[in-house]
């Protein structure tokens, strides 16, 4: 089976979807539309406007793309329903109405534990969402869904909950379901596995418009990585292996449906542009769940001011022993950074210049507002030879801080939402095993030596 990937974060490229859809076979669309930044953002959103809260975007994809998929038989699962999935579902539904498309919507929910946070000892954050796993997405697609969305689920559960559905695979299946996290976990960035974010970019053909990934999956859970054929970018064994890398912290990758041994990975190269991923060994997954956290931290402002030619050092440390002495209330934080942007014998004002970032955060907006900007304005005839500033004077902005939290995963409703409106509870897992450090492998290595002074160890 193929499973496409058509987003890595909300605001991606919206034409993705439709490039998946019309440059070669797939059987499913997924996209991952949810960083933790994002959470915050819908959390917002939602406060101003509570039918919100969700990626927007994924409808203005499904506006264009929706009959396309359902007349293509490709299904479509993501996680863009944020922090709220049954108010997407219905605007897909209304969608799907007035476009006179066919397509039947499911959802998951049970993420959101804002309204349990503080008795699970969580705090009293804006936003608290634990992230669930593959079987509600499973329990929908086995109910017929075209379409599933979800809140808050792992990046890679898209995937692994597509897969498990079309290869009937059991809860503890855990090899199987591994390899699909490994390969949910490669797709889920979308073209960061076709070249984008890579350190040897300069290697990687057609990167102004790089072709998304998708992921050949097999029964037994092995995969191949891969492209449409005739799109930009790159699908090599040090792409895979740079995705693969990416938010990794050890051997052991816990998922709430399995713990993917990440030490058990062979990667081997399949033709141009294919790289087969196999050996994937899982284990049962942990009893907790990770929770994102996401609170209001204060207010915020900065001033940039552009320092330019000699005593670049004595210009900054005026300005700074100027602006402090002229704050009547000093903000909570105050922090200085000097960019030495300038370059010796510059030919031009702006290569002779560095930049002196002032940011201030403080609980209270007012400490932070035009106190602080106007006070670093009025320097302007009583400073540095040259003085500039980026930017006029503002007001603060509000700033959000994302904090990782864990439950026990009983705590944690997972319901599927079939499209007539049945409501299925998902249990969690039967079986699990605390995570703990692994036993240290002892791998060859050699070094390849790319091209006369680069080298890669392999």
């Amino acid at each position: 089976m193929r499973i496409a990937n058509c987003s890595g974060f909300y605001g991606d490229r919206l034409s993705a979807m439709r490039e998946m859809l019309t440059g070669g076979d797939v059987e499913y669309v997924t996209g991952d539309y949810l960083a933790e930044l994002t959470m915050l953002i819908l959390g917002r959103d939602k406060m101003k406007h509570p039918e919100r809260g969700y990626a927007k975007t994924f409808l203005t994809q499904l506006e264009d793309c929706l009959g396309l998929a359902c007349d293509r038989g490709v299904r479509i699962v993501a996680n863009a329903g944020g922090l709220n999935p049954a108010g997407l579902a219905d605007a897909i539904r209304a969608l799907a109405q007035r476009l006179g498309v066919p397509a039947r919507v499911a959802h998951v929910e049970g993420d959101d534990l804002l309204s349990q946070a503080a008795e699970l000892g969580l705090g009293t954050p804006l936003t608290a969402n634990a992230y669930l796993g593959a079987w509600g997405i499973v329990d929908c697609l086995n109910a017929g869904a075209d379409v599933v969305v979800t809140g808050r689920v792992t990046d890679a559960s898209v995937v692994v909950g597509s897969a498990a559905a079309h290869f009937g695979w059991s809860r503890t299946d855990y090899d199987q379901l591994a390899g699909a996290v490994v390969a949910g976990h490669v797709i889920e960035c979308g073209v960061q596995a076709t070249g984008g974010n890579y350190a040897f970019f300069t290697d990687v053909p057609g990167l102004i418009h790089a072709g998304f990934p998708l992921a050949e999956v097999h029964a037994d859970g092995s995969s191949v990585i891969t492209k449409h054929p005739g799109t930009g970018g790159l699908v090599s064994t040090d792409t895979v292996t740079a995705q693969l890398l990416y938010e990794i912290t050890g051997a052991r990758y816990a998922n709430p449906d399995v713990t993917a041994r990440m030490d058990t990975i062979t990667l081997s190269a399949d033709g141009p542009d294919r790289v087969r991923i196999s050996g994937v060994v899982g284990e049962p997954p942990p009893p907790t769940l990770k929770v994102s956290l996401n609170s209001i931290g204060g207010f915020r402002n900065s001033m940039t001011f552009v320092l330019t030619g000699l005593d670049i050092e004595a210009k900054a440390d005026l300005v700074r022993r100027q602006l402090e002495a002229a704050l009547t209330v000093k903000p909570a934080e105050l922090e200085w950074t000097l960019a030495r942007t300038d370059h010796p014998d510059a030919d031009t004002e702006e290569a002779a210049s560095a930049l002196l970032r002032c940011v201030v955060r403080d609980p209270d907006p007012a400490n932070v507002g035009r106190q602080f900007s106007s006070a670093a304005v009025e320097l302007a005839l009583a400073s540095y030879p040259g003085f500039t500033v980026t930017a006029p004077p503002g007001d603060g902005q509000v700033y959000g801080v994302y904090t990782p939290g864990y439950v026990d995963a009983t705590q944690v409703p997972h319901i599927a939402v079939h499209p007539d409106g049945t409501r299925s509870e998902i249990a969690c897992a039967s079986e699990t095993l605390e995570l703990a450090p692994a036993a240290p492998r002892r791998f060859p290595s050699r070094c390849r030596w790319d091209r006369p002074g680069v080298r890669r160890w392999v």
